[in-house]
């Protein structure tokens, strides 16, 4: 399948406007979960400077009806930042914040689960408990095939290879789930603050 020249236009305009000179200004993309417990939202803030801290990053708002956290009425919910992170698209100092959400009485949102879960770390603090998670993501290339394998199937052969070393060294995992899947695994530790 073939890229569109409107595909390479869009890349050009988009390439144009992210380098835009910014003056001292930020931009912070506030990142939280919806209503669906499954869908990610954003929108970014204008900052007159380079936040260096939780703290120096303002709470915000938001219309909770139209990312089903709530009814018509009563519908103002709110961002907490929890956590702050270098934009890797936008370049420093640009800064991605993920947040928690809060209703209108400043109770946790359904989906809040950093909450929740934060609550329960507290709970059994006192057995230093710690965890780790797992990303997994697929490239597909241009042609939606995954990415760097035939499109007529998998590359047998390999598994020859790689199911006897993996069992060799004593990994779990032999082989990934589907072509061209990998994964992102962040460390164990004390996550949630």
């Amino acid at each position: 399948m073939a890229t569109s020249a409107s595909a390479q236009l869009s890349k050009v305009v988009k390439r144009q406007y992210m380098e835009l000179p910014q003056g001292d200004n930020v931009q912070a993309m506030y990142i939280w979960i919806d209503g669906t417990g499954e869908g990610l939202r954003c929108k970014t803030r204008t900052l007159d400077s380079e936040p260096k801290s939780i703290e120096d990053l303002p709470e915000w708002n938001f219309d909770g009806s139209s990312t089903y956290q709530s009814e018509g009425s009563n519908s103002d919910m709110y961002l907490i930042p929890s956590a702050m992170f270098r934009d890797p698209f936008r370049k420093d100092p640009n800064k991605l914040v993920l947040c928690e959400v809060v209703k209108y009485n400043r109770k946790p949102a359904e989906t809040n689960h950093r909450h929740k879960c934060k609550k329960i770390m507290e709970m059994v603090d006192h057995q230093s408990p710690w965890f780790g998670m797992e990303q997994e993501y697929t490239i597909l290339g241009t042609d939606g095939h995954p990415f760097g394998w035939p499109s007529n199937g998998c590359l047998v052969h390999n598994m020859r290879i790689t199911e006897p070393a993996s069992m060799l060294v004593g990994s779990s995992k032999l082989a990934p789930v589907k072509a061209s899947t990998w994964e992102i695994t962040c460390g164990c530790g004390k996550i949630v603050g």
